[in-house]
């Protein structure tokens, strides 16, 4: 069952582990415990977050007393498993010291980040790792470590229904054990100055945002807009975040006959991929899986039409709000992108739901329910020897 929307009136003490803070600078999980603690902090719940050395941005945003422990600019290169150590270490003491009553660890470890006495949860953000085990290297230990956190946990939060049935279909994880909480999303301010700057370009573009990399589908979204002539003579793509294009994406952009520049990589803040929002004709989503999937939230909150796959979580999350494609099929894919951009109706009437949707998404409501969560296995008790 869905955890209850109802948080209780009295004040408890909510532990946030060191991993996505120390693993981190940005990203969405630290931004997920950032917001989450901002959140409870103003629902006059006591939560704070144990990293004692991280690198994570976000963090220095909250307010004072929240974080425990010191930023730094960025680790060392390949110093992040001695930093991990090291964290591990004295989070786990000063956790233990301060005798929360939840601790809530931030990602999978095979190490327990709070008192063997206390009451655990672990988020669970999507089954990657074991439904596309071919994307990551051989021997990659993710999987079974994230089994050893889940059993240790008292209780589990997915961040979608879809990644909650997953869960349990691949691990075998008792439903009762599992809730589903939707994320918020961030609606940040785009920033003017980006016109001057012209990395977007005089042309009409499809946006696309962050990794690239295999079940993210980058490629065949490349193949459907270059197999379209009409897409592929009106439009450019542009690709923010994720880093810069690598060899294969270069030498796959020059084989399907692009032009210079048409399509490019765009990295910067918050505020300039606001801007980039604010312009796109439309923003694409084709990757084959995700857990929950906040950019086309994101793009929504900018009134940029969303075409995106239809597999996993995306239409849980994304409603009625989006035209939507077959993510193996690139002729499908072509289809849903030209239905959009082709038809002033169309995209007026994507706007108008998108503005409706997002709606049903906020961080406070992520909080009040998580803190729910929390609530009810207090009332368990203390947990047995």
């Amino acid at each position: 069952m869905r955890s209850a929307v109802r948080p209780g009136n009295h004040s408890m003490r909510i532990a946030f582990d060191y991993q996505t803070f120390c693993n981190q600078t940005y990203g969405g999980i630290s931004r997920y415990f950032v917001r989450l603690a901002e959140q409870l902090a103003a629902a006059q719940q006591d939560a704070r977050i144990f990293a004692p050395l991280h690198q994570n941005r976000y963090a220095g945003d909250l307010p004072p007393g929240i974080v425990q422990g010191f930023g730094l600019p960025r680790y060392p290169p390949r110093s992040t498993p001695l930093f991990l150590a090291l964290n591990r270490a004295v989070a786990r003491r000063a956790i233990g010291n301060w005798r929360p009553d939840i601790v809530h660890e931030t990602y999978y470890s095979p190490y327990p980040s709070g008192p063997a006495s206390g009451r655990t949860v672990i988020t669970v953000y999507d089954m990657i790792h074991e439904r596309f085990k071919d994307n990551f290297p051989p021997g990659d230990p993710t999987t079974e470590i994230k089994r050893m956190a889940i059993s240790r946990a008292d209780h589990v939060i997915c961040i979608s229904q879809n990644t909650r049935h997953d869960l349990i279909d691949l691990f075998g994880t008792p439903e009762e054990k599992v809730s589903w909480i939707h994320l918020g999303f961030d609606h940040f301010p785009s920033r003017e100055d980006a016109r001057v700057s012209n990395t977007a370009g005089d042309r009409p573009y499809l946006l696309y945002v962050g990794g690239r990399f295999g079940y993210k589908n980058f490629a065949r979204f490349l193949q459907s807009v270059a197999a379209s002539p009409d897409l592929k003579r009106d439009f450019d793509v542009v690709a923010f975040g994720g880093g810069r294009f690598s060899a294969a994406q270069r030498a796959l952009i020059k084989q399907l006959g692009f032009r210079n520049f048409q399509v490019r990589q765009v990295s910067g803040d918050d505020s300039l991929l606001g801007f980039f929002y604010e312009q796109a004709r439309a923003f694409v989503y084709p990757s084959l899986y995700e857990g929950f999937g906040i950019p086309p939230l994101e793009a929504m909150a900018y009134n940029c039409p969303v075409v995106s796959s239809n597999t996993s979580a995306m239409p849980e999350v994304i409603g009625d709000a989006a035209e939507y494609f077959d993510p193996g099929n690139t002729e499908d894919m072509a289809r849903a992108i030209r239905s959009v951009v082709y038809s002033e109706e169309r995209l007026s009437q994507l706007k108008a739901l998108g503005r409706e949707r997002i709606r049903q998404f906020s961080w406070r409501r992520c909080a009040e329910e998580t803190l729910a969560v929390y609530e009810s296995l207090l009332q368990q008790g203390p947990r047995q020897p």
